[in-house]
């Protein structure tokens, strides 16, 4: 699925031992166990394609299972993005689609075989005297005076939850393990609260839910996955996932913790990226500007390239953060094997050829993408008015400037040479158009008398031009490290205020009309663009996907 050759980790190497202590009958099933609780972001992507990626690469499975114990936070609207953007990176969970909802009933079982064998309660302390009573990294915690309770008070009492006998808070059914364990998740871990809310899928069926902690394992369990991949936050987690298993007496999946992935510039928090759609400082969980994949596919990155980054930064133990430009890197690697080139001025500056007939226009061909063969090539409108950008011309250049100036010449990308010999300018003194004069003897080619220039402009036939709007995007925040805070400060005081502009007067050439929401171009000279899902029959707007100028190339040519 990747251009990029496959490489050996931590992982894969404790997969390969346990397979081949296993047998050859063994395979391996993992799964991917998001929360439906928002959008994924590209640190989701790099799970998705390690989880699918091994299933593929063992020969075995990968399930996708939706962890939906909150129902204060989950929605069926995060469900469907989620299956959306697995799909578009190119994986298929095939007929395995589960939700520890479908679990609910075995997962009360397994807590009321808990109770009978003296390894759960239900505790009437309330949140915070729970957290209370849980001590600290230094100090052991304090038993529940709840937890001497008969085996038959907690069932009778379990049930009556189970019944909306109880309201909110009121009670909770807690593991029995260990009050002063150095790892605190194992101080009698909260299993079930109650919640007298609707479910997206089980509706009002049950009015008290599983805790993540509860649920996760025995879901993997259920589901007999053998290796449970997932990150180094869940690592602490590990001892209580393997204790409840272990009470239970039922299959035991395999943990691996690896590092997430941390982007500069960017945030990687599920609650922060909501904060930020709530509260309207993007434009929606599909902003282009965001690091969720639904907001990278709108921008223009291709599922290939966020695979091939994901592959190609590997996995460790240790927390790090990658720069972006890397990612970038690789989304213009592979858009510039597919996009197809054409011609677009963002800031137009007229220009007029003087000794161009009046009435003439041309067709002249165009290479729609050199790196690939079988692309072809197109035909572009020519005439006597046109629009280049207008940075590339200077009244006065400054040297190492060898775009177009008084009496300079310069070449027209497919076209001709033409030569600058007049500005005009409104009382201001701003450039409103230029006279220049052309060679018909150099129509997509060289000079007959061997001169040469040093500059080659791209430019639309203003008669034939199309508008459209293009929204440029920079960082979403300021800092390499948005969360890199002086106390009290916030983390959207780091919000770039810079990070979105929409430039109006662009002009496109004829073959962009009709465009497709989805459909990435180069624009020579200027970066990839992808047509946004605002176009309409009467609008065209693209967003710039990134530019052509690799950061990453460029440190790395310099290393």
């Amino acid at each position: 699925m990747s251009d990029i050759k496959e490489k050996t980790d931590f992982i894969r190497d404790i997969i390969s031992k346990d397979l081949e202590k296993e047998g050859s009958n063994r395979k391996i099933h993992t799964r991917f166990p998001p929360e439906p609780n928002g959008y994924l972001h590209v640190g989701h992507a790099k799970s998705i394609c390690l989880n699918f990626g091994l299933a593929d690469e063992f020969g075995g499975k990968c399930n996708l299972r939706f962890d939906d114990t909150n129902p204060t936070k989950e929605e069926s609207e995060y469900a469907e993005s989620i299956k959306t953007d697995i799909k578009w990176l190119g994986f298929d969970w095939e007929d395995r689609e589960y939700y520890a909802s479908d679990y609910f009933e075995k997962l009360y079982e397994f807590a009321i075989a808990l109770i009978k064998k003296g390894k759960a309660y239900v505790c009437d302390l309330s949140a915070e005297e729970i957290r209370q009573y849980r001590g600290t990294l230094t100090t052991p915690g304090k038993e529940s005076p709840c937890r001497s309770r008969s085996q038959e008070e907690n069932l009778a009492l379990l049930k009556e939850m189970r019944d909306g006998k109880y309201p909110d808070g009121s009670k909770v059914l807690r593991a029995k393990i260990d009050m002063s364990s150095p790892n605190l998740n194992m101080r009698d871990p909260v299993m079930y609260r109650i919640l007298h809310k609707s479910h997206h899928r089980t509706g009002s069926s049950w009015c008290m839910y599983p805790t993540y902690d509860w649920a996760h394992g025995q879901s993997d369990s259920i589901e007999n996955i053998t290796h449970s991949i997932c990150t180094l936050e869940f690592e602490d987690h590990r001892p209580l996932y393997d204790w409840f298993i272990d009470q239970l007496g039922i299959h035991h999946p395999r943990q691996i913790e690896f590092a997430r992935l941390n982007l500069t510039y960017t945030v990687m928090s599920k609650r922060m990226l909501l904060e930020l759609v709530e509260k309207k400082y993007v434009n929606g969980w599909d902003d282009p500007r965001m690091p969720t994949i639904s907001g990278m596919r709108r921008r223009g990155y291709s599922p290939q390239a966020i695979r091939n980054f994901c592959l190609q930064i590997g996995l460790a133990k240790a927390e790090s953060t990658v720069d972006i430009a890397f990612l970038e890197h690789f989304i213009r690697e592979d858009l510039n094997k597919k996009a197809a080139r054409v011609m677009a001025v963002l800031n137009p500056l007229k220009v007029i050829i003087d000794n161009y007939p009046d009435s003439k226009e041309e067709e002249l061909t165009a290479v729609n993408n050199p790196e690939d063969p079988c692309a072809g090539t197109r035909k572009v409108p020519f005439s006597k008015i046109l629009y280049i950008e207008r940075e590339d011309f200077i009244e006065d250049p400054p040297k190492k400037f060898y775009r177009l100036a008084p009496g300079r010449e310069v070449r027209l990308r497919y076209a001709y040479f033409i030569k600058c010999v007049d500005a005009v300018k409104d009382s201001d003194g701003s450039i409103l158009e230029l006279h220049c004069t052309y060679d018909p003897a150099t129509r997509g080619g060289d000079a007959p008398d061997g001169r040469k220039v040093k500059a080659t402009l791209h430019w639309v036939s203003a008669k034939h031009s199309i508008p459209a709007e293009v929204r440029l995007f920079g960082h979403l925040f300021i800092k390499e490290n948005p969360l890199k805070l002086e106390e009290g400060s916030d983390f959207k005081e780091n919000l770039s205020p810079h990070s979105s502009q929409v430039v109006k007067d662009v002009r496109l050439e004829p073959s962009l009309y009709g465009a497709k929401p989805g459909n990435i171009y180069q624009f020579e000279r200027l970066g990839y663009f992808c047509v946004d899902s605002d176009t309409t029959n009467g609008k065209i707007v693209f967003n710039r996907t990134v530019t052509l100028k690799d950061e990453w190339a460029k440190i790395r040519t310099a290393t």
